[in-house]
């Protein structure tokens, strides 16, 4: 049963060192939990679940971790609440976008780091932040194509700079 929840963890996660980790919290949470356990249902998906559900946890402290480390790297926006100037339905389609994409458009078109700058900061290639903010910018203009018809390009409501 070790080795496909091992398996599982290890094609979720990417990295074997922390599939193991999260298999092992999984075990110990289930061994734990053993006598909340229903008899009728079948202890290899119990466990699968708990081990799942320690995976989701990881990646989810590991975004946070990732992001901690953006600020550390890249100090403090001086302007208090920046978001403040940006409307409403955008911020909500900002938060809708993966993490990855939504760092490097905020860290661009709020705060006004260079592409090189965010590279260095989150450990990136340039190319690959460049890609991330056109992918980024293409869903927010789709998203927000019905909310503001007046007008097809949405990059003026985005306060969005040409990429260097």
């Amino acid at each position: 049963m070790y080795p496909r929840i091992f398996r599982t963890l290890a094609t979720l996660l990417g990295d074997s060192a922390a599939a193991e980790d999260c298999a092992q919290d999984a075990f110990l949470k289930a061994f734990r939990a053993w006598p909340k356990w229903k008899a009728g249902g079948a202890p290899e998906a119990w466990i699968h679940r708990i081990a799942l559900n320690t995976a989701f946890s990881f990646m989810r402290k590991r975004r946070l971790r990732e992001v901690g480390e953006l600020i550390r790297r890249l100090g403090r926006p001086v302007d208090p609440d920046p978001t403040e100037r940006i409307g409403g339905e955008v911020i909500e389609q900002i938060r809708r976008l993966p993490a990855k994409q939504a760092a490097v458009l905020v860290l661009r078109h709020v705060h006004g780091y260079t592409n090189r700058e965010i590279a260095g900061a989150i450990g990136e290639p340039e190319s690959t932040v460049a890609t991330r903010l056109m992918t980024a910018k293409r869903t927010l203009r789709a998203r927000l194509a019905n909310s503001f018809p007046e007008s097809s390009d949405t990059s003026a409501t985005l306060r969005v700079s040409p990429v260097e």
